[in-house]
């Protein structure tokens, strides 16, 4: 505790889920606008995305170890999505421009398509920024079991 009595930790905790609450709501909002489901591919962040918003309800209703590692996992798979999402937008871009200009050395297409606006190679990056804001959110979290964790004390909620 600090000296106004407040867990600094928890506040930070709670700014955490709220970061990712607005992330997921405001990915969602602009995956659905920007219509990106017309392959199943494109479905991937969308049903991620719907998936982390329930488990994330599901986490503030309950609190629960077992809700806070089933958001510990979704956060992985969001890593793994935005991951591979980069390289299916490199791969699309890359191809764009390769049709363009089949002459193109490879360098001038890499170049290209990192630049491109349509599909834009960084957006799934978000991804990977919503698993990692959600993993360190649940890093040491007071609802997981203090043995588990390897520690011995457990005080006011906080892992010392």
């Amino acid at each position: 505790m600090d000296a106004c009595g407040v867990n600094t930790l928890s506040v930070v905790r709670r700014c955490l889920l709220a970061v990712l609450a607005f992330g997921l709501a405001g990915t969602a909002v602009e995956l659905v606008l920007l219509e990106h489901y017309e392959t199943a591919v494109q479905f991937v962040p969308l049903v991620s995305v719907a998936v982390a918003i329930g488990v994330l309800i599901w986490h503030r209703v309950k609190g629960d170890a077992l809700s806070l590692r089933a958001l510990q996992g979704t956060m992985l798979l969001f890593l793994i999505a935005g991951i591979a999402g980069v390289g299916f937008h490199f791969r699309g871009a890359a191809e764009f421009q390769l049709e363009v200009d089949p002459s193109q050395s490879r360098w001038d297409i890499f170049k290209k398509a990192m630049r491109a606006k349509a599909p834009p190679v960084l957006a799934p990056g978000l991804m990977v920024q919503l698993g990692l804001v959600g993993l360190v959110y649940a890093y040491r979290h007071p609802a997981l079991d203090a043995s588990e964790l390897g520690s011995q004390s457990l005080s006011d909620g906080v892992m010392k």
